[in-house]
Protein backbone atom coordinates (compact mmCIF):
# COMPACT_ATOMS: atom_id res chain seq x y z
CA UNK A 1 0.00 0.00 0.00
CA UNK A 2 1.67 3.14 -1.26
CA UNK A 3 -0.87 5.62 -2.22
CA UNK A 4 -2.43 7.51 0.47
CA UNK A 5 -6.43 7.50 -0.17
CA UNK A 6 -8.86 10.86 0.42
CA UNK A 7 -11.83 9.67 1.91
CA UNK A 8 -15.21 11.19 3.16
CA UNK A 9 -17.58 13.96 1.72
CA UNK A 10 -17.45 17.37 1.18
CA UNK A 11 -20.20 19.82 -0.13
CA UNK A 12 -19.60 21.55 -3.76
CA UNK A 13 -19.06 25.14 -2.22
CA UNK A 14 -16.37 23.86 0.07
CA UNK A 15 -14.50 22.05 -2.81
CA UNK A 16 -11.42 24.49 -2.18
CA UNK A 17 -10.95 22.92 1.62
CA UNK A 18 -10.84 19.76 0.07
CA UNK A 19 -8.40 20.43 -2.63
CA UNK A 20 -6.22 21.45 0.56
CA UNK A 21 -6.76 18.87 2.51
CA UNK A 22 -5.75 16.49 -0.30
CA UNK A 23 -2.73 18.01 -0.89
CA UNK A 24 -1.37 17.87 2.25
CA UNK A 25 -1.82 14.28 2.43
CA UNK A 26 -0.30 13.54 -0.97
CA UNK A 27 2.37 15.66 -0.99
CA UNK A 28 3.01 13.60 2.13
CA UNK A 29 3.40 16.63 4.43
CA UNK A 30 0.51 15.13 6.64
CA UNK A 31 1.05 11.44 7.02
CA UNK A 32 -2.72 10.82 8.25
CA UNK A 33 -5.22 13.19 9.36
CA UNK A 34 -8.87 14.16 9.33
CA UNK A 35 -10.53 17.21 8.36
CA UNK A 36 -14.34 18.26 9.43
CA UNK A 37 -16.53 21.06 9.84
CA UNK A 38 -19.72 22.31 10.79
CA UNK A 39 -21.55 25.77 9.56
CA UNK A 40 -24.87 26.35 11.38
CA UNK A 41 -25.43 23.30 12.68
CA UNK A 42 -24.57 20.77 9.82
CA UNK A 43 -22.28 18.93 9.38
CA UNK A 44 -20.51 20.74 5.48
CA UNK A 45 -18.23 18.34 5.09
CA UNK A 46 -15.76 15.49 6.88
CA UNK A 47 -12.51 13.99 4.88
CA UNK A 48 -10.25 11.59 5.84
CA UNK A 49 -7.08 10.16 4.75
CA UNK A 50 -3.49 8.83 4.88
CA UNK A 51 -1.94 6.49 6.85
CA UNK A 52 -2.28 5.37 10.69
CA UNK A 53 0.31 3.74 10.72
CA UNK A 54 4.23 4.08 10.67
CA UNK A 55 4.60 1.93 8.56
CA UNK A 56 1.96 2.96 5.85
CA UNK A 57 0.47 -0.32 5.48
CA UNK A 58 -3.18 0.75 7.49
CA UNK A 59 -5.20 3.78 5.91
CA UNK A 60 -6.64 6.39 7.88
CA UNK A 61 -10.71 5.28 8.39
CA UNK A 62 -13.85 7.50 9.31
CA UNK A 63 -13.16 6.49 12.90
CA UNK A 64 -9.61 6.28 13.75
CA UNK A 65 -8.34 8.29 16.75
CA UNK A 66 -5.53 10.11 17.31
CA UNK A 67 -4.41 11.75 19.98
CA UNK A 68 -5.18 15.72 19.79
CA UNK A 69 -2.84 16.68 22.80
CA UNK A 70 -3.88 20.09 24.24
CA UNK A 71 -7.51 20.26 22.12
CA UNK A 72 -8.36 18.43 25.61
CA UNK A 73 -8.02 21.26 27.46
CA UNK A 74 -11.33 23.13 25.35
CA UNK A 75 -13.70 19.09 26.59
CA UNK A 76 -11.50 19.68 30.63
CA UNK A 77 -12.66 23.58 30.24
CA UNK A 78 -16.39 22.81 29.60
CA UNK A 79 -16.81 20.13 31.89
CA UNK A 80 -15.50 22.79 34.48
CA UNK A 81 -17.55 25.46 32.81
CA UNK A 82 -20.86 22.64 33.51
CA UNK A 83 -19.83 23.51 37.11
CA UNK A 84 -19.36 27.10 36.96
CA UNK A 85 -22.86 27.33 35.29
CA UNK A 86 -24.84 25.07 37.66
CA UNK A 87 -23.27 27.20 40.82
CA UNK A 88 -20.84 24.23 41.97
CA UNK A 89 -17.51 25.84 41.20
CA UNK A 90 -17.15 29.47 41.61
CA UNK A 91 -14.33 30.38 39.60
CA UNK A 92 -13.75 33.65 41.83
CA UNK A 93 -13.23 31.15 44.92
CA UNK A 94 -9.82 29.62 46.92
CA UNK A 95 -9.22 26.38 45.30
CA UNK A 96 -8.58 25.47 48.96
CA UNK A 97 -13.06 25.68 49.20
CA UNK A 98 -12.89 22.51 46.66
CA UNK A 99 -9.47 20.88 48.00
CA UNK A 100 -8.33 21.58 51.30
CA UNK A 101 -4.62 19.96 50.82
CA UNK A 102 -3.81 22.71 48.31
CA UNK A 103 -3.69 25.18 50.37
CA UNK A 104 0.13 25.16 51.26
CA UNK A 105 3.54 26.16 50.40
CA UNK A 106 2.64 29.35 48.84
CA UNK A 107 -0.33 28.25 47.35
CA UNK A 108 -2.95 29.44 49.80
CA UNK A 109 -4.45 32.32 47.59
CA UNK A 110 -4.97 30.58 44.32
CA UNK A 111 -8.17 30.82 43.05
CA UNK A 112 -9.72 29.12 40.43
CA UNK A 113 -9.76 31.47 38.08
CA UNK A 114 -6.01 30.97 38.09
CA UNK A 115 -6.06 27.72 37.47
CA UNK A 116 -8.34 28.53 34.09
CA UNK A 117 -6.21 31.35 32.88
CA UNK A 118 -2.66 29.38 33.61
CA UNK A 119 -1.92 31.80 35.88
CA UNK A 120 -1.13 29.48 39.31
CA UNK A 121 2.52 29.36 38.73
CA UNK A 122 2.09 25.51 38.67
CA UNK A 123 2.89 24.84 34.95
CA UNK A 124 5.28 21.84 36.04
CA UNK A 125 6.20 19.54 38.39
CA UNK A 126 9.12 20.40 40.78
CA UNK A 127 10.33 16.91 40.60
CA UNK A 128 9.74 14.75 37.89
CA UNK A 129 6.68 12.30 37.82
CA UNK A 130 8.49 8.24 38.47
CA UNK A 131 8.78 6.74 34.92
CA UNK A 132 5.33 5.03 33.60
CA UNK A 133 3.04 6.69 36.33
CA UNK A 134 0.68 8.27 33.89
CA UNK A 135 -2.31 6.10 35.51
CA UNK A 136 -1.61 7.01 39.14
CA UNK A 137 -4.36 10.20 39.42
CA UNK A 138 -4.16 10.51 43.14
CA UNK A 139 -0.16 10.24 43.16
CA UNK A 140 -0.27 13.13 40.34
CA UNK A 141 -2.53 15.02 42.11
CA UNK A 142 -1.31 14.61 45.88
CA UNK A 143 2.44 15.70 44.28
CA UNK A 144 1.06 18.52 43.10
CA UNK A 145 -1.23 19.59 45.96
CA UNK A 146 1.90 19.25 48.00
CA UNK A 147 4.88 21.28 46.18
CA UNK A 148 5.57 24.73 46.37
CA UNK A 149 4.33 27.06 42.53
CA UNK A 150 7.12 27.73 40.60
CA UNK A 151 6.17 31.14 40.43
CA UNK A 152 3.60 33.26 42.83
CA UNK A 153 0.23 32.54 41.76
CA UNK A 154 -2.07 34.54 40.31
CA UNK A 155 1.32 36.92 39.19
CA UNK A 156 2.12 35.86 35.45
CA UNK A 157 0.36 33.79 32.61
CA UNK A 158 2.81 30.26 32.25
CA UNK A 159 1.04 27.64 29.79
CA UNK A 160 0.19 24.45 32.12
CA UNK A 161 0.91 21.92 29.65
CA UNK A 162 0.14 18.97 31.04
CA UNK A 163 -0.73 20.21 34.34
CA UNK A 164 -3.36 22.21 33.73
CA UNK A 165 -5.88 19.32 33.60
CA UNK A 166 -4.55 17.45 36.82
CA UNK A 167 -5.68 20.98 38.48
CA UNK A 168 -8.94 21.60 36.67
CA UNK A 169 -9.84 17.61 36.70
CA UNK A 170 -8.92 17.10 40.14
CA UNK A 171 -11.82 20.30 41.13
CA UNK A 172 -14.33 18.59 39.05
CA UNK A 173 -13.35 15.52 40.76
CA UNK A 174 -13.52 16.69 43.94
CA UNK A 175 -17.35 18.85 43.59
CA UNK A 176 -19.13 15.86 41.24
CA UNK A 177 -17.16 12.55 42.66
CA UNK A 178 -16.50 11.35 38.87
CA UNK A 179 -13.19 11.86 37.36
CA UNK A 180 -12.89 14.29 34.45
CA UNK A 181 -12.52 11.30 31.75
CA UNK A 182 -16.11 9.97 33.17
CA UNK A 183 -17.57 12.92 33.49
CA UNK A 184 -16.83 14.09 29.61
CA UNK A 185 -18.34 10.61 29.11
CA UNK A 186 -21.21 10.86 30.48
CA UNK A 187 -22.14 14.75 30.41
CA UNK A 188 -20.57 15.40 27.10
CA UNK A 189 -19.52 12.97 24.93
CA UNK A 190 -22.89 10.45 24.96
CA UNK A 191 -25.38 13.16 25.70
CA UNK A 192 -23.88 14.30 21.90
CA UNK A 193 -22.82 11.58 20.49
CA UNK A 194 -19.12 12.85 20.29
CA UNK A 195 -16.34 10.43 19.50
CA UNK A 196 -13.68 12.11 21.69
CA UNK A 197 -12.43 10.00 24.85
CA UNK A 198 -10.15 11.15 27.78
CA UNK A 199 -8.94 7.31 28.97
CA UNK A 200 -9.04 4.91 26.65
CA UNK A 201 -10.32 1.00 26.96
CA UNK A 202 -8.37 -1.76 25.06
CA UNK A 203 -11.06 -1.77 22.30
CA UNK A 204 -10.66 2.17 21.29
CA UNK A 205 -7.27 1.88 21.61
CA UNK A 206 -7.56 -0.57 18.65
CA UNK A 207 -8.63 2.36 16.70
CA UNK A 208 -5.80 4.70 17.62
CA UNK A 209 -3.48 6.26 15.20
CA UNK A 210 0.61 5.83 15.48
CA UNK A 211 2.12 9.32 16.56
CA UNK A 212 5.23 10.13 14.40
CA UNK A 213 6.81 12.66 17.14
CA UNK A 214 9.89 14.86 15.92
CA UNK A 215 12.84 13.49 16.83
CA UNK A 216 14.80 14.26 19.81
CA UNK A 217 17.60 14.84 18.03
CA UNK A 218 18.87 18.71 18.68
CA UNK A 219 17.71 21.27 16.06
CA UNK A 220 20.87 22.43 14.15
CA UNK A 221 19.33 25.72 13.62
CA UNK A 222 17.97 25.77 17.91
CA UNK A 223 21.74 24.79 19.04
CA UNK A 224 23.35 27.36 16.56
CA UNK A 225 20.99 29.89 18.73
CA UNK A 226 21.65 28.54 21.67
CA UNK A 227 25.60 28.77 21.09
CA UNK A 228 25.35 32.67 19.89
CA UNK A 229 26.32 35.53 22.30
CA UNK A 230 22.80 37.39 23.07
CA UNK A 231 24.21 40.15 21.13
CA UNK A 232 24.41 39.01 18.04
CA UNK A 233 20.63 38.13 18.29
CA UNK A 234 17.32 40.15 16.99
CA UNK A 235 15.57 41.08 19.63
CA UNK A 236 12.59 37.87 18.90
CA UNK A 237 15.30 35.49 18.43
CA UNK A 238 16.71 35.98 22.21
CA UNK A 239 13.12 35.50 23.44
CA UNK A 240 13.39 32.10 21.95
CA UNK A 241 16.70 31.54 23.07
CA UNK A 242 16.15 32.81 26.51
CA UNK A 243 12.54 30.71 27.15
CA UNK A 244 14.28 27.57 25.87
CA UNK A 245 17.08 27.70 28.42
CA UNK A 246 14.72 29.19 31.32
CA UNK A 247 13.34 26.92 34.03
CA UNK A 248 9.81 27.65 32.63
CA UNK A 249 10.25 26.27 29.87
CA UNK A 250 12.21 22.81 30.98
CA UNK A 251 9.11 22.43 34.09
CA UNK A 252 6.81 22.77 31.61
CA UNK A 253 7.81 20.44 28.79
CA UNK A 254 11.08 18.52 29.14
CA UNK A 255 11.27 17.57 33.41
CA UNK A 256 7.84 16.40 33.52
CA UNK A 257 8.75 12.59 33.85
CA UNK A 258 11.63 10.35 34.74
CA UNK A 259 13.55 9.05 31.81
CA UNK A 260 16.42 6.57 31.75
CA UNK A 261 19.87 7.73 32.45
CA UNK A 262 21.30 6.18 28.85
CA UNK A 263 18.15 7.75 27.18
CA UNK A 264 19.17 9.94 24.95
CA UNK A 265 15.67 11.23 23.12
CA UNK A 266 12.67 11.59 24.87
CA UNK A 267 10.11 8.48 25.41
CA UNK A 268 7.76 7.79 23.25
CA UNK A 269 5.34 7.52 25.89
CA UNK A 270 2.14 9.31 23.59
CA UNK A 271 2.45 5.65 21.73
CA UNK A 272 2.32 3.62 24.87
CA UNK A 273 -1.01 1.65 26.36
CA UNK A 274 0.03 3.77 29.90
CA UNK A 275 -0.44 6.64 28.10
CA UNK A 276 -3.83 5.99 26.24
CA UNK A 277 -5.60 4.62 28.92
CA UNK A 278 -4.80 7.30 31.46
CA UNK A 279 -7.02 10.19 31.79
CA UNK A 280 -4.37 13.38 31.31
CA UNK A 281 -7.29 16.00 30.81
CA UNK A 282 -4.56 18.38 29.23
CA UNK A 283 -2.92 16.11 26.74
CA UNK A 284 -4.19 12.72 25.92
CA UNK A 285 -8.13 13.37 24.82
CA UNK A 286 -8.12 11.26 21.26
CA UNK A 287 -10.96 11.56 18.97
CA UNK A 288 -12.03 12.15 15.17
CA UNK A 289 -11.88 15.73 13.95
CA UNK A 290 -15.79 15.20 13.01
CA UNK A 291 -16.10 14.64 16.84
CA UNK A 292 -14.35 17.64 17.72
CA UNK A 293 -16.27 19.48 14.75
CA UNK A 294 -19.57 18.58 15.97
CA UNK A 295 -17.99 19.53 19.55
CA UNK A 296 -17.49 23.06 18.83
CA UNK A 297 -20.31 23.44 16.40
CA UNK A 298 -22.91 22.75 19.09
CA UNK A 299 -21.02 25.60 21.66
CA UNK A 300 -20.85 28.12 17.81
CA UNK A 301 -24.77 27.84 17.97
CA UNK A 302 -25.84 28.80 20.94
CA UNK A 303 -24.53 25.80 23.33
CA UNK A 304 -27.71 23.72 22.64
CA UNK A 305 -28.64 20.88 20.10
CA UNK A 306 -31.41 18.36 20.04
CA UNK A 307 -32.96 19.71 22.74
CA UNK A 308 -30.01 19.33 25.21
CA UNK A 309 -28.01 21.97 26.34
CA UNK A 310 -24.10 21.89 26.43
CA UNK A 311 -23.31 25.12 27.74
CA UNK A 312 -26.07 28.23 27.53
CA UNK A 313 -24.84 31.36 25.68
CA UNK A 314 -24.25 33.60 28.65
CA UNK A 315 -21.92 30.75 29.74
CA UNK A 316 -20.14 30.83 26.22
CA UNK A 317 -20.05 34.68 26.30
CA UNK A 318 -18.37 34.95 29.40
CA UNK A 319 -15.52 32.14 28.81
CA UNK A 320 -14.63 33.48 25.87
CA UNK A 321 -13.76 36.98 27.45
CA UNK A 322 -10.10 37.26 27.47
CA UNK A 323 -9.08 36.67 31.15
CA UNK A 324 -5.16 37.02 30.46
CA UNK A 325 -3.45 38.05 27.48
CA UNK A 326 0.59 37.22 28.30
CA UNK A 327 3.15 37.88 27.73
CA UNK A 328 3.15 33.90 28.65
CA UNK A 329 6.53 33.02 30.31
CA UNK A 330 6.50 29.79 28.73
CA UNK A 331 5.09 29.71 25.26
CA UNK A 332 8.15 32.21 24.16
CA UNK A 333 6.54 35.53 25.90
CA UNK A 334 4.11 35.35 23.25
CA UNK A 335 0.93 37.24 23.81
CA UNK A 336 -1.55 33.80 24.27
CA UNK A 337 -5.17 35.16 25.16
CA UNK A 338 -6.97 32.72 27.25
CA UNK A 339 -10.77 32.72 28.19
CA UNK A 340 -12.22 30.33 31.23
CA UNK A 341 -9.78 28.28 29.45
CA UNK A 342 -10.68 28.48 26.14
CA UNK A 343 -7.82 30.07 23.81
CA UNK A 344 -9.57 33.04 22.09
CA UNK A 345 -5.79 34.10 20.69
CA UNK A 346 -3.25 31.63 19.87
CA UNK A 347 -0.55 33.17 17.59
CA UNK A 348 1.05 30.59 14.42
CA UNK A 349 -2.23 28.66 14.53
CA UNK A 350 -5.96 29.59 12.90
CA UNK A 351 -7.29 30.58 16.71
CA UNK A 352 -7.48 34.26 16.84
CA UNK A 353 -7.84 34.65 12.90
CA UNK A 354 -11.01 36.29 13.01
CA UNK A 355 -13.11 37.97 15.86
CA UNK A 356 -15.35 35.41 17.79
CA UNK A 357 -13.32 32.48 17.52
CA UNK A 358 -11.83 30.29 20.43
CA UNK A 359 -10.69 27.01 21.17
CA UNK A 360 -7.29 25.03 21.45
CA UNK A 361 -4.89 23.86 19.41
CA UNK A 362 -1.99 20.76 20.24
CA UNK A 363 1.21 20.44 20.12
CA UNK A 364 1.17 17.98 17.23
CA UNK A 365 -0.69 20.27 14.73
CA UNK A 366 -4.35 19.54 15.44
CA UNK A 367 -6.84 22.15 15.96
CA UNK A 368 -10.36 22.56 16.64
CA UNK A 369 -12.31 25.79 17.03
CA UNK A 370 -15.60 27.44 17.08
CA UNK A 371 -16.90 30.87 15.55
CA UNK A 372 -19.50 32.35 17.15
CA UNK A 373 -20.33 34.87 13.76
CA UNK A 374 -20.09 32.17 11.59
CA UNK A 375 -21.49 29.56 13.81
CA UNK A 376 -18.48 27.38 12.49
CA UNK A 377 -17.12 24.28 14.21
CA UNK A 378 -13.87 23.07 13.16
CA UNK A 379 -11.59 19.84 13.98
CA UNK A 380 -8.22 19.08 12.14
CA UNK A 381 -6.32 16.06 13.52
CA UNK A 382 -3.07 14.53 12.32
CA UNK A 383 -0.53 12.31 13.16
CA UNK A 384 2.76 13.86 11.88
CA UNK A 385 3.97 16.09 14.24
CA UNK A 386 6.15 19.31 13.00
CA UNK A 387 8.34 22.01 13.53
CA UNK A 388 6.84 25.27 15.20
CA UNK A 389 6.96 27.01 11.93
CA UNK A 390 5.04 24.66 10.23
CA UNK A 391 3.00 23.26 12.69
CA UNK A 392 -0.05 24.70 12.21
CA UNK A 393 0.59 24.80 8.32
CA UNK A 394 -2.06 22.50 7.02
CA UNK A 395 -5.08 24.04 9.90
CA UNK A 396 -4.09 27.53 8.86
CA UNK A 397 -4.27 26.87 4.77
CA UNK A 398 -7.86 25.40 5.88
CA UNK A 399 -9.06 28.30 7.47
CA UNK A 400 -7.57 30.76 5.32
CA UNK A 401 -9.57 29.16 2.79
CA UNK A 402 -12.69 28.81 4.59
CA UNK A 403 -12.91 32.37 5.83
CA UNK A 404 -12.64 33.58 2.16
CA UNK A 405 -15.39 30.95 1.24
CA UNK A 406 -17.81 32.13 3.88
Amino acid sequence: MTKPLIEGFCNPEFSKLEDIFAKAIKSGFDDGAGFALEVEGKEVLNLWGGFSDKQHQKNWQKDTLVNVFSVTKAMTSTCALQLIESGNLNPNALVSDYWPEYACAGKENTKVIDFLTHRAGMFGFQSPLPKDSWEDWDMIVDKLAKQNPIREPGTTQGYHAVTFGYLVGELVRRIDGRSLGQYFKEEIADKFDIDFIIGLNDEEINRCADLLLLSGKPNPFIQLILSLPNWLLPAQVKIVKETLKSKEYAKAFLEIMEVEEDESAPSDYPNSNSWRKAEIPAANGHGTASGIAKFFGILASGGSRDGQRLLKSETIKEATTPKTSGPDIVLFQAPYKFGLGYQVDAPFSPIGMKEGMFGHTGIAGATGFADLNYKVGFGFTNNRQHSLGKLYRTSNNLAKKLYEIL
